[in-house]
């Protein structure tokens, strides 16, 4: 069974287009019917989340720490409990691609960490559109890490204790972890994930954080960053 697990804090707006791309990639042929298991970790949810999921057919689980670390691991608990060999991460205002889960089946390694594309710049300007995509790089071998696109095996992720309960940063301190521990990880351009250039962030210093500063940088009203979901080699 493959897991698939999503944090959600208040995404009842964005969260059923989410499911649904989720269920379409549970879909896909060349999975061979095996069961896909869609969890989503509610964490401190006040307004119809819960009630979207619902109408989806995800299981819920729920939690009051308004931390995407926590929320994830919450999630990939109740996965690998009912038997998920495989965990899948995506974000609430992510879509994944039909070939998402499938593709992710075949990586050949312990983990894989995908990139993301981002749909719907809103209102940012044409510079830090293309500061993203000079950063972003998409191709083999990257080294990017995004919880909306990322997967790993029951074994890796239970060997190293499994997400952090941080605020920001679990996605990069989980894969940090598995590299440590000798994890195979596949860094692949494909598939890629869309995602929101929302400017509301729900975890701080997490991608709508990073991508605020990258408009500050660019525009020339703030510092130079790293960007904080980017592992250097």
């Amino acid at each position: 069974m493959i897991g698939v697990i999503v944090p959600a804090h208040n995404e009842a707006h964005a969260i059923g287009r989410c499911l649904a791309s989720i269920a379409m990639a549970a879909a896909h042929p060349g999975l061979g019917r095996e069961p896909v298991l869609v969890v989503v970790a509610l964490d401190a949810c006040s307004d119809a989340t819960e009630a979207v999921c619902a109408q989806h057919g995800a299981i819920t689980v729920a939690v009051d720490a308004q931390c995407v670390g926590a929320a994830r691991a919450a999630a990939a608990s109740h996965v690998l409990a009912q038997g998920a060999r495989w965990i899948a991460s995506t974000d609430a205002d992510t879509a994944v691609p039909q070939d998402w889960l499938w593709r992710q089946s075949l990586c050949g390694a312990d983990a894989f960490c995908g990139v993301v594309e981002v749909e719907d710049w809103l209102d940012y300007p044409e510079r830090v559109r293309n500061a993203f995509s000079e950063r972003e790089i998409v191709q083999d071998g990257h080294r990017h890490i995004h919880g909306a696109n990322l997967g790993m095996s029951a074994a890796a992720y239970l060997a190293v204790g499994g997400f952090p309960a941080l605020r920001t940063g679990e996605d990069v301190a989980l894969v940090e972890a598995l590299a440590g521990n000798g994890a195979r990880i596949a860094w692949l351009a494909r598939p890629a994930v869309a995602t929101s250039a929302r400017r509301t962030a729900r975890a701080p210093h997490g991608f709508s954080g990073f991508l605020r500063a990258l408009e500050r940088e660019v525009m020339g009203a703030g510092p130079s960053l790293l960007p904080v979901h980017v592992v250097a080699d």
